[in-house]
C-alpha cells in the first residue's frame, strides 16, 4: 500500500512538471514559424522603412534556435546602416511593438566613423564581433551602468567576456554625432537605464553586417531559415 502511494506521488509530480514545462514553453516560444508569419510581424512593427527583412527574418530565426530566458525581447543592431543614423533596435516580440530605436557606436578599429567593414573576435582588437550574444548581468565600471554581454557563436564572438564587450552608455554617442569604441556596442548615455534594465538577464541581442566571413561561418545564416 505504502508503494503505492509513493507511486502516485511521483507520478504526479512529474506530470505536474511535464505539465508547467510545456506551459512555460509554450508562453516564450513565438508563434511565427514561417517566412509569412516573420513577414507580417515586420509589418506590424513597422519596421519596412528602417530595418530589412532579411535581417529582420535572421534575428527571429537565431533568437528560435537558441536560448534564451527571455524570449519576449530582442535586440538588433544593423551595422549595415551607418553609424549617424539610428540602427538599434529594441523589440517587444510578445506586444508587438519597437520600444526603442537609436543610435549604437561600432569598434575603432572597425572602420571609419559612418560604416564598420571589419570585425574580430581578438583581444585587443577593438574591433565590433558580430553575431548572437546572450544579455547577462549588469555593473558598475568604468563607463558607468554596464551590461555584460556572452557570445554565443564559437570563433566569431566567443571571446565577448574576456574581451570585455558590453553594453554601456557614451558621450560620443548622441544624434549629433556618434563616435567610435574599442569594441562595444555604446549607446546614448540618457538611454543607458532604461535599456539595459529592459534587455538584461538572459534576452537575445543580434549584431549584424553584410560580412562574407560572418555569413560563411555562422550555422544560424542559412538561406532558407524558414
Amino acid at each position: 500500500m505504502k508503494y503505492l502511494i509513493i507511486c502516485s506521488i511521483l507520478t504526479f509530480s512529474i506530470n505536474a512538471f511535464i505539465f508547467q514545462s510545456t506551459q512555460a514553453q509554450k508562453i516564450t516560444e513565438p508563434p511565427w514559424t514561417t517566412t509569412q508569419e516573420i513577414k507580417r510581424l515586420h509589418k506590424k512593427l513597422g519596421l519596412q522603412k528602417y530595418l530589412k527583412f532579411h535581417i529582420f527574418q535572421k534575428a527571429v530565426y537565431g533568437q528560435r534556435h537558441l536560448y534564451f530566458r527571455n524570449k519576449k525581447i530582442l535586440s538588433i543592431v544593423d551595422f549595415t546602416k551607418p553609424a549617424y543614423q539610428k540602427r538599434l533596435f529594441v523589440i517587444d516580440l510578445a506586444k508587438k511593438k519597437v520600444l526603442y530605436r537609436t543610435y549604437v557606436a561600432h569598434g575603432l578599429n572597425s572602420g571609419n566613423y559612418s560604416y564598420a567593414t571589419k570585425f574580430s573576435n581578438q583581444n585587443g582588437s577593438k574591433m565590433s564581433s558580430l553575431g548572437f550574444y546572450k544579455t547577462s548581468e549588469t555593473y558598475k565600471g568604468k563607463h558607468g551602468f554596464s551590461l555584460k554581454l556572452d557570445g554565443l557563436e564559437w570563433g566569431i564572438n566567443h571571446k565577448a567576456r574576456q574581451r570585455y564587450i558590453v553594453m554601456h552608455g557614451a558621450k560620443y554617442v548622441s544624434a549629433k554625432s556618434v563616435g567610435r569604441s574599442w569594441g562595444c556596442p555604446a549607446i546614448p548615455l540618457h538611454l543607458t537605464h532604461p535599456i539595459i534594465h529592459l534587455i538584461k538577464g538572459g534576452s537575445c541581442l543580434f549584431i549584424y553586417a553584410n560580412d562574407r566571413r560572418y555569413l560563411d561561418k555562422s550555422k544560424y545564416m542559412f538561406r532558407n531559415a524558414f
